[in-house]
């Protein structure tokens, strides 16, 4: 049975890009797919989350 994952399509420079891919590393807990350098669809329940630890990391 298949399994969908509601996800939010997220563009953004490349450098904001890589602070993303580099906070999921830890758990793999936000990115559902990596599509390009400035491209990125993460879990739509952890979009919150995720703007707060960009925050933290300025």
């Amino acid at each position: 049975m298949p399994r969908a994952i509601r996800g939010v399509l997220i563009e953004c420079d490349p450098s904001i890009k890589s602070i993303i891919v580099n906070i999921d590393s830890v758990n793999h807990d936000f990115i559902i797919e990596d599509l390009d350098e400035e491209r990125v669809v993460v879990k739509e329940n952890m979009v919150h989350l995720l703007k707060q630890k960009l925050e933290d990391v300025r």
